[in-house]
């Protein structure tokens, strides 16, 4: 079928459906997108969409052809073809009966048109049979769809279409389903008269299907009394004087027009030659095809129907409708237009590398005769057939339309290319916007995973993006104990897969709790809630994120010990100062003394601990968390302060801390008992859980992306300081100018040690266990040595 009908489909899914529906009606049939209107597409195609509909809507495929019909109606009318299609007759039965002349001439444009076939019958009783024939299987339901919407339409009635025969007819050598329907008619103002009508009850008559032109013709002006309101029985009241006596008599003969009788001569004034010259291409044959006259042109181009008493049939045959050549398949099919095409094996040498010639007219019985007039043109669409088959615009008789039809179509081929070549322009146009729109959704994407969306989109239009003062937020350090030992032991390919498999499942959970990532470096993980959209649960989201981070560790696997990795968490909530810095690779970066003490509670803290400040303390306190009290430490470039661990929240399951599903959870769990330690199985783990839909957590306040000035003050001033050493991980002090860090933070570790043995308050073994955990901090901070970065800090 050509793209046209497919276009059809797709406008009629989307246009009562939806777009959605379409694209997934589309990837169900598994065909492509858009169509060319005069591209050829297998039938497969059609049939697939036609099927994938109706399981997708549930329907019958009779209810979807039906509405398929109604809609390809309307959707004609949209494509130009609405007064080709009122012309066609002045009432449904003329209407049908043309529809094979209308494929005729389509077929100029379509040349690969494998359209179906209509002949239609009267019955006495006003009904109509009409037959449809096509090489199409299961699509005669359209059929219903199309009709009963041109009759609502041009003639202003409604119908009923019934299936009362499927057979094939011993006449046709094509197209060999044959459905007859069943037509009933009647007018849609009398249809919904007799609905309402409670005296009379249904209308109990059927419209004839005469021409409505008769019906009118058949009216008897009736003059009533001036008393009696207007009717509809007398159309013509509304007629003045003059003009009824101008419609019913014709001036100076005073013959009624309404009774039209055609007048024939009593012997026909015309000689055989002038006719035969006139009518160059004409056929006379009886009932056995014996021919007994043919046209001058014909007869040039055939030289054998100039023998006497040959048979129509050696030297030609029927190519429309697709019949068998007997005079009574003709008869039958009378009111069809014919297509004789000449035999190869009849025609001279010099057509041996020639087309075929095709002729197409109309049959007409001749009773009197017995005989049948065949009254064709030769079937010629441009110029290049015309030369193909040596022949000339003078061949064609000059009252022949065929020449005009020659000349016109030539122009319309080109146009229809023009238009072919517009339309595969506009696809390739179609499809370089696809995908330059997936590019820079891409683009988009990745520029928002390194900044936030209203500072990337200030700083993609040119803008200068100033920094903001928050008021409120928290922020979170954490880091991998022993890293340096293990960087030390193992391969650089094993430490960047440990890694990746871990900050994996860090990123999910940002997108669970809808916290900000930082940065990172190394194996410092830095993140901030309340920035750059601040939220009144900033301390709770960051605290939830914390403690998944501790259960998201449990499935990474030390390559040197086989066993989960640990990790040192720390969290600080205070005001901070945000700003984008640099033009190669901007980044981010938050500014303040917050960040600092954020970063000495991870320093301070113990392996897979989360350490809490006293301001996260109090804007957690009472929430659903339970804490440990720590007590008083001392705390490097800060002095004493008291601070605390974070146990759990009993609030929430640790399924939903993790944005998982029990069910999820639970495959998760199983798969964890079955895997054997190794260091690339929690990367494959965390591909399949990353798969897995996240169920972001719920909080009591709506985030929402702010404009680019919200809460944030006039830009400060940030003078740049000596470098510090990069346990900060990013942080900027304010209060430290040593550059001695190494020692300095050793003997942190020792006071630290102490200071957590001493205040340690829960837990009969507290004091052994934690011992034993300050050992391992002081190991791993006196082989720790990291690379030194210079930083910004505000003061």
């Amino acid at each position: 079928m050509y793209g046209f009908i497919n276009n059809c489909l797709k406008s009629l899914v989307v246009e009562k459906f939806g777009e959605e529906t379409w694209i997934k009606l589309r990837d169900g049939a598994g065909v492509q997108d858009t169509f060319l209107t005069y591209e050829v597409y297998k039938d497969e195609i059609t049939m697939q969409l036609v099927a994938e509909a109706c399981k997708l809507l549930g329907a019958k495929p009779e209810v979807v052809l039906r509405q398929f019909g109604e809609y390809f109606f309307e959707f004609c009318k949209r494509s130009g073809y609405d007064h080709m299609l009122r012309t066609l007759g002045g009432n449904l039965f003329e209407f049908t009966e043309n529809l094979d002349a209308l494929h005729s001439y389509l077929a100029l444009s379509y040349k690969e048109m494998n359209a179906p076939s209509f002949r239609v019958e009267r019955n006495p009783d006003g009904t109509m049979l009409l037959h449809y024939y096509s090489d199409r299987r299961g699509l005669c339901h359209i059929v219903p769809g199309i009709i009963g919407a041109v009759a609502k339409d041009f003639f202003n009635s409604d119908i009923t279409m019934e299936i009362v025969n499927q057979l094939e007819e011993l006449e046709r050598t094509g197209k060999k389903e044959h459905v007859v329907f069943l037509v009933t008619q009647w007018p849609a103002v009398a249809a919904r008269s007799s609905a309402g009508s409670s005296k009379t009850g249904p209308f109990p008559w059927t419209q004839s299907l005469q021409p409505l032109a008769s019906r009118h013709n058949a009216m008897i002006w009736i003059k009533e009394p001036l008393h009696h309101k207007r009717s509809s029985i007398c159309l013509s009241m509304h007629k003045s004087h003059w003009e009824m006596i101008r419609g019913l008599v014709r001036l100076g003969k005073g013959k009624l027009l309404r009774g039209f009788e055609p007048v024939y001569p009593m012997t026909l004034n015309i000689d055989l030659k002038t006719f035969c010259h006139a009518f160059p291409f004409h056929i006379v044959f009886n009932e056995q095809l014996v021919v007994h006259q043919a046209g001058v042109n014909l007869q040039r181009i055939v030289p054998g129907l100039q023998t006497m008493s040959i048979h129509l049939d050696q030297y030609f045959s029927i190519v429309h409708p697709e019949v068998t050549f007997t005079i009574s398949s003709i008869r039958k099919f009378i009111n069809s237009h014919f297509v004789l095409q000449t035999r190869r094996d009849m025609m001279p040498e010099a057509w041996d590398d020639r087309p075929m010639l095709q002729l197409r007219g109309q049959m007409i019985w001749m009773p009197s005769l017995d005989c049948m007039l065949y009254q064709a043109s030769p079937l010629l669409r441009s110029l290049q057939e015309l030369e193909e088959r040596d022949m000339h615009i003078s061949d064609i008789a000059p009252h022949d339309v065929t020449r005009d039809l020659i000349l016109l179509n030539q122009q319309r081929l080109a146009e229809i290319e023009l238009s072919n070549q517009l339309e595969r322009k506009k696809e390739e146009l179609r499809l370089l916007s696809q995908h330059l729109e997936e590019e820079r959704r891409k683009t988009e994407n990745l520029l928002y995973a390194m900044l936030p969306k209203h500072v990337a989109n200030q700083l993609k239009e040119g803008k200068t993006v100033e920094a903001g003062e928050f008021k409120e937020c928290t922020i979170l350090f954490s880091d991998v104990v022993t890293f340096t030992n293990i960087c030390s032991m193992c391969e650089p390919i094993q430490i960047v897969l440990m890694l990746n498999s871990m900050y994996l499942r860090f990123d999910r959970l940002t997108t669970v709790h809808n916290v900000y990532k930082v940065e990172t470096i190394g194996d410092a993980y830095m993140v901030v809630g309340g920035v750059p959209l601040p939220v009144s649960s900033h301390a709770e989201r960051v605290a939830n994120f914390a403690l998944g981070m501790i259960l998201a560790a449990r499935e990474v696997i030390n390559p040197v010990t086989g066993g989960p990795i640990q990790i040192r968490v720390g969290l600080h909530s205070g005001p901070v100062l945000a700003g984008v810095v640099g033009e190669k690779m901007p980044r981010y970066c938050l500014f303040g003394d917050t960040v600092n003490t954020a970063s000495r509670m991870e320093s301070h803290g113990l392996p897979d601990k989360i350490h809490l400040s006293p301001t996260v303390y109090q804007a957690l306190k009472k929430k659903s968390f339970v804490f440990q009290k720590r007590g008083e430490i001392e705390v490097k470039g800060k002095g004493r302060m008291v601070t605390y661990f974070l146990e759990r929240n009993f609030g929430v399951s640790e399924q939903q801390i993790m944005g998982l599903s029990d069910v999820e959870a639970a495959t998760g769990q199983q798969d964890s008992q079955k895997s054997q330690p190794d260091l690339h199985r929690p990367a494959f783990q965390q591909q399949r859980r990353d798969d897995l839909c996240l169920i972001p957590m719920e909080y009591g306040d709506n985030v929402s992306e702010p404009p680019p000035s919200a809460h944030m003050s006039e830009p400060q001033t940030c003078t740049a300081i000596k470098p510090r050493d990069s346990e900060s991980y990013g942080s900027l002090y304010t209060d430290d100018q040593s550059d001695d860090g190494a020692l300095d933070q050793l003997k942190d570790t020792d006071e630290f040690g102490q200071a957590g043995v001493k205040y340690t308050e829960k837990h009969a073994d507290g004091l052994d266990s934690e011992q034993h955990l300050i050992n391992a901090a002081e190991g791993t901070n006196n082989g720790s040595k990291r690379t030194r970065t210079r930083f910004c800090v505000v003061l």
